[in-house]
């Protein structure tokens, strides 16, 4: 049931935490930027709230690479993201449940979100055969046969226990033609209607995707059937799979207007700073991507004035940290230090500057809600914008 003040409530039992009932899960709309979309919120779960705009780090087999559990609350993050499919392979769902739930499994106290294993669909095409009833996998680790339908995908989601569930969809490239869109997209919203009815725990809500690649009247129809079956929050899928940056912003210009405000709205696997500067000026409340873990790993590491590459040699003699306002580990040490690290092939490298890109994500949330707060979010993004040479 949806309250006048937006509050997603239904009847359900008392959670472990001792959060009311009625608190397990409500979307919170504090401010809307003066100057643009933005907005600042509060999602609250049965494992705490989130303060939005939020970026949720990737912890796909039950971990954020190179980055102890400890360490990855350190840097902000509120809530972290992990995967279906590969949690399903290793170590299977009924071993995470049988050492007490995902929540356990990871060591992390605050809310999770699972991905539905739909990104693996476009992701291990190769290994993929795709039929109405759901998606046969050949194992990438051993090629045993793995098969995927919504229904099943739910109920691994269930087992797992995390938070928020992502409804099993059809992920396809682009460029792609318009008819395999098209196709794509009305078979996820038949199989997001298939979650719906599967999902049973209370505790646990349930986002769709909205699909449609580049059509905007497709996306707009996609979304607009979604809505229909009353979600609990919205996600924009199919983005950062080949098109550029200024058709993933048309095709935001399109969709956001279309999702309820009173909802939260997730754009799945976009994290280049200046993507997640753009969406959240588009009303863009969760993020999750790769990025600051992936890169961090290969010696590239995010600031203000844009991504330093440690392995090159202007790095061997710089005395300067990353950032000097950053307070994570990695700058306590000099640029040098670190450049050392990555060149004697030392695993500190990838896990300090992993940790800092992190933080440097976090940092970027914290000080966007803050300009929406005091309306100021324009001048925010354009100061991001020039500092990583955007304008």
């Amino acid at each position: 049931m949806v309250t006048e003040t937006g509050q997603l409530k239904e009847d359900v039992p008392e959670p472990e935490s001792k959060t009311p009932p009625a608190d397990w899960f409500r979307f919170d709309l504090h401010h809307v930027d003066a100057g643009s979309d933005a907005r600042q919120a509060t999602l609250h779960t049965p494992h705490g709230a989130v303060e939005t705009p939020a970026f949720m780090p990737v912890g796909t087999l039950g971990t954020v690479k190179g980055v102890d559990i400890a360490r990855v609350r350190e840097t902000g993050a509120q809530m972290v993201l992990a995967n279906t499919y590969h949690l399903a392979l290793r170590p299977g769902e009924e071993t995470v449940a049988a050492l007490g739930g995902l929540h356990k499994f990871m060591g992390w106290s605050g809310p999770i979100l699972t991905d539905s294993g739909g990104f693996q669909v476009f992701s291990l095409a190769d290994r993929a055969k795709i039929t109405e009833q759901g998606v046969a996998f050949r194992s990438h680790i051993d090629g045993a046969a793995i098969e995927l339908t919504p229904e099943r995908s739910v109920a691994i989601q269930e087992t797992l226990g995390s938070d928020i569930a992502m409804v099993f969809d059809h992920v396809v490239e682009l460029p792609n033609s318009a008819e395999a869109v098209a196709e794509a997209t009305w078979r996820s919203v038949r199989w997001a209607e298939r979650c719906r009815k599967r999902a049973s725990r209370e505790d646990q809500a349930l986002f769709a995707i909205v699909q449609g690649g580049l059509d905007l009247n497709l996306r707009r129809e996609c979304a607009q059937a979604l809505v229909q079956m009353d979600f609990r929050g919205y996600a924009i899928g199919g983005l950062s799979v080949g098109e550029s940056a200024e058709e993933m912003y048309r095709t935001l210009d399109s969709t956001v207007p279309e999702l309820p405000s009173n909802r939260p709205r997730y754009l799945m696997g976009v994290g280049r700073p200046e993507d997640l500067i753009e969406a959240m000026g588009r009303g863009i409340d969760m993020f999750d991507c790769v990025m600051p873990t992936r890169n961090g790993r290969n010696a590239l590491a995010f600031t203000d004035e844009g991504p330093l590459r440690l392995r090159n040699a202007a790095h061997e003699l710089e005395k300067r940290p990353l950032d000097e306002r950053c307070p994570c580990p990695a700058c306590q040490h000099s640029r040098g230090y670190l450049r050392h690290l990555f060149q004697a092939k030392e695993m500190l490298g990838p896990i300090l500057t992993s940790i800092h890109n992190l933080t440097y994500y976090q940092r970027l949330m914290a000080e966007g809600r803050e300009a929406i707060v005091a309306d100021s979010y324009t001048a925010y993004r354009e100061e991001k914008l020039r500092g990583w040479g955007q304008h």
